[in-house]
């Protein structure tokens, strides 16, 4: 996973020197970014049923290649083989053979702690961004961005594939989990309702979240710069703010498996949306390393957590199709972040109002799931 999502960081490093290209639109290597995202969840919807007929070793295999073949595809030009590569290489068929296959994966071996597994194995796409933001810096000051892609693809493939080849052999059993409380069994009623209304209010909510999830990550770099920080240190302070994220996500694991999947959401939703706030109250450097590192400890602990709630209210036998739809839905939602703050930037000149709408939606999220957790509690006090 480290390896896997490292290529899509770099254009986000390299997102003025991408758009200075194209007289300056910094839309154009934000869709970049966005269309991986989506490629990514839409992808994992087939690969994922794939995965279940040929295994998951050779999904990874496969979409290792294909990050590999769309990086380089991104560096033939602008804007058309920038966002093929991106959209449909590394993410559809490149993380789109990764992600969602390695989630189903995992989550079957676990009947007990499957927060905190899949909060490791999530981790993955944070150490990502701690780890290569400022290696990417160095290598586009030096090489250019394109080389930069060319070299990375290279690298991603001879670490994956021998990996994947070694480890991934014979897939886990499906493990049946105990039913949280309110939950029916089978497929009858979910918190008392139909269970595909909620599994549609945790899609939503998901989407929802990621928006804001995404605005920091895909911009703070640009951010930083338009603020006459250098693009070294925006670098460094996307690296702390995805470094802390995967420093805490093994904590929030060990909340979520206490508390529940939908109850973590909520407390890490409400964190993200008072750090994205701080972003519009704060333009210096020391100031900014603070929110940018509040802002990784909090949204480190929501995806993880929607996957263990599925796992809580739904069958396991349902896992291959209801966990990559709802990763396609939060990728629909980091990939709309990222796009609509690089538009409105575009229209106004600055990020503000492009925080403010995260924010916004950040809110509705809080309602949808807050309205989850209450129906969770008020089950389980009249169970």
């Amino acid at each position: 996973m480290t390896m896997s999502y490292g290529g899509a960081w770099i254009a986000v490093v390299a997102l003025k020197d991408i758009a200075n290209e194209v007289g300056g639109t910094r839309s154009i290597p934000a869709l970049a970014s966005a269309v991986a995202w989506l490629g990514s969840g839409a992808g994992g919807i087939i690969m994922g049923r794939i995965a279940d007929r040929v295994g998951t070793r050779g999904t990874v295999i496969f979409g290792a290649l294909m990050i590999g073949l769309g990086l380089t595809i991104s560096t033939l030009g602008l804007p058309w083989p920038l966002w093929i590569g991106h959209g449909l290489f590394i993410g559809l068929i490149g993380l789109g053979g990764i992600v969602a296959p390695l989630y189903v994966y995992v989550s079957r071996w676990f009947d007990r702690r499957l927060g905190s597994a899949l909060a490791l194995i999530s981790s993955g796409s944070y150490l990502a961004g701690a780890l290569w933001p400022p290696a990417f810096e160095r290598a586009i000051a030096a090489f250019g961005w394109r080389q930069t892609m060319l070299w990375y693809g290279l690298l991603e493939i001879a670490v994956v594939i021998p990996l994947a080849a070694t480890y991934f052999r014979s897939p886990p059993a499906v493990i049946r989990s105990v039913a949280a409380p309110g939950t029916a069994v089978g497929k009858l009623r979910v918190l008392g309702w139909p269970p595909n209304a909620v599994f549609a209010m945790m899609c939503a909510a998901a989407l929802l979240c990621c928006i804001p999830m995404a605005m920091p990550q895909g911009h703070l770099v640009a951010f930083c710069s338009d603020l006459g920080i250098s693009r070294s240190v925006g670098a460094l302070m996307l690296s702390v703010l995805l470094g802390t994220a995967f420093l805490s996500r093994q904590i929030w694991g060990a909340i979520s498996d206490h508390i529940g999947g939908l109850a973590t959401v909520l407390i890490a939703s409400a964190w993200q949306a008072a750090s994205l706030t701080a972003f519009l109250l704060t333009q210096d450097e020391i100031g900014l390393f603070t929110v940018a590192a509040a802002f990784g400890l909090g949204f480190s602990g929501i995806f993880a957590a929607y996957v263990l709630a599925l796992r809580e209210l739904f069958p396991a036998s349902e896992a291959s199709w209801r966990i990559p739809t709802l990763l396609l839905f939060g990728n629909v939602g980091m990939a709309a972040g990222g796009w609509i703050a690089g538009l409105l930037y575009d229209h106004f000149g600055y990020y503000a109002p492009a925080f403010a709408t995260g924010i916004g939606a950040n809110i509705l999220n809080l309602i949808v799931i807050g309205l989850l957790v209450g129906r969770q509690r008020y089950r389980a006090a009249f169970a």
